[in-house]
């Protein structure tokens, strides 16, 4: 302690707030590689929606405190005999509030990586398919086709309206959507 106590007043700022900030920050970081970072335990009453109301990133957020201190501090001691005082404040204060808007950026990028993989009926029409099990003609029975939907095949059970049966390996197009799980095809 005898190190900080001689160093001068702004500089001994800096260290005090740049190691507990540090220790919280490799807390955090650490936390959450394991799934302990649930929440900050913090609520603020500013709710940070930014975009377009689906981000869940609050501003003025413990993490964020956190970002900002680590930014400013470290800064304050990289630069502490390259330039003034009142310079090196304002320079302090930029690199904080940039360690800030990078997390903001982070998390922002991958919330895009989130995508929902979920299947859909509707998502089916009007796109080609190949007649997996011979569809009978008529609405007397049901086929099968293969669709693929967002990159993935699907096996899906078919009618069709016109009186001629369509034999495997055909080419239809699904034109409707029948009680809900059968789709109504037509030949191309």
């Amino acid at each position: 302690m005898e190190y900080f106590d001689s160093l001068d007043p702004l500089l001994r700022v800096f260290w005090y707030i740049a190691l507990p900030a540090s220790v919280i920050f490799l807390i955090q970081t650490i936390m959450t590689f394991f799934g302990g970072d649930t929440a900050d335990g913090l609520d603020a009453d500013f709710d940070g929606d930014l975009e377009d109301g689906d981000s869940h990133f609050q501003l003025f957020s413990f993490r964020n405190l956190i970002n900002f201190l680590l930014g400013f501090s470290w800064t304050g001691i990289s630069f502490y005999n390259s330039i003034n005082h009142t310079l090196l404040i304002v320079l302090s204060v930029a690199v904080g509030a940039l360690f800030v808007y990078m997390f903001f950026a982070i998390i922002r990028e991958l919330q895009k990586l989130a995508e929902d993989n979920s299947f859909s009926y509707e998502e089916t029409l009007n796109k080609s398919a190949e007649v997996y099990l011979t569809i009978p003609g008529g609405k007397s029975g049901r086929g099968k086709i293969l669709v693929s939907v967002n990159g993935s095949m699907h096996e899906l059970d078919a009618m069709t309206e016109n009186d001629v049966k369509i034999p495997s390996g055909s080419t239809v197009k699904i034109v409707k959507i029948l009680n809900e799980n059968i789709l109504l095809v037509e030949t191309l």
